[in-house]
């Protein structure tokens, strides 16, 4: 089965592949020529889900699967949330918005914090929705090299590692993307 993932952001393939099984082929929007920005207009992470695969679905006709993800701070009220990767501004830069939210937050000693995906999948004329959370807390400084986006101040409950800390494959089977994930590859079986 191919199924195309409307993003071209590298690291979310990479996640995605390691948890999809082999005989699920995931292409990316380069992969089917789409090269334009696709719009992130919705307020809800849920609606930016589902502008992106029915972007995809009505201007190239493929079955496909699109997520948004946010980061939200219970001391910020949710934000950054569906602007997490803007919450800086334009352009969006991880490290701008990752020194963005401590600063808004120094002085909190309300830490806790969720990353919320949200999958829309278009297939065979249906959509379906499927939705991981990942509760952990922000640290004060940013630790680790891995992943992307808030990971290096981001360390989920039960563990001492920030996800930046831990490789792909443990980030992939505890995050929120690989929750929504494995509940999609689920309902494809």
């Amino acid at each position: 089965m191919k199924l195309i993932f409307a993003s071209n952001n590298k690291n979310k393939i990479k996640e995605i592949q390691l948890l999809v099984p082999s005989s699920i082929q995931i292409l990316s929007l380069e992969d089917i020529g789409c090269t334009e920005e696709i719009p992130e207009t919705a307020d809800t992470i849920e609606g930016n889900a589902i502008l992106k695969a029915n972007y995809v679905t009505q201007k190239y006709g493929f079955n496909c699967f699109a997520d948004d993800t946010g980061l939200e701070v219970n001391a910020l009220n949710g934000a950054p949330g569906v602007y997490s990767a803007r919450y800086a501004g334009e352009p969006k830069n991880d490290d701008n918005n990752v020194n963005k939210l401590l600063s808004d937050i120094k002085n909190e000693s309300d830490r806790s914090a969720n990353f919320k995906t949200v999958i829309c999948l278009n297939l065979n004329g249906e959509q379906h929705l499927f939705t991981g959370i990942i509760n952990g807390k922000i640290i004060d400084t940013k630790i680790g090299t891995n992943g992307f986006g808030y990971d290096p101040i981001f360390v989920a409950d039960g563990y001492s590692k920030t996800f930046a800390e831990l490789s792909i494959e443990e980030k992939a089977t505890i995050s929120h993307r690989g929750l929504a994930v494995k509940k999609l590859i689920d309902f494809l079986k």
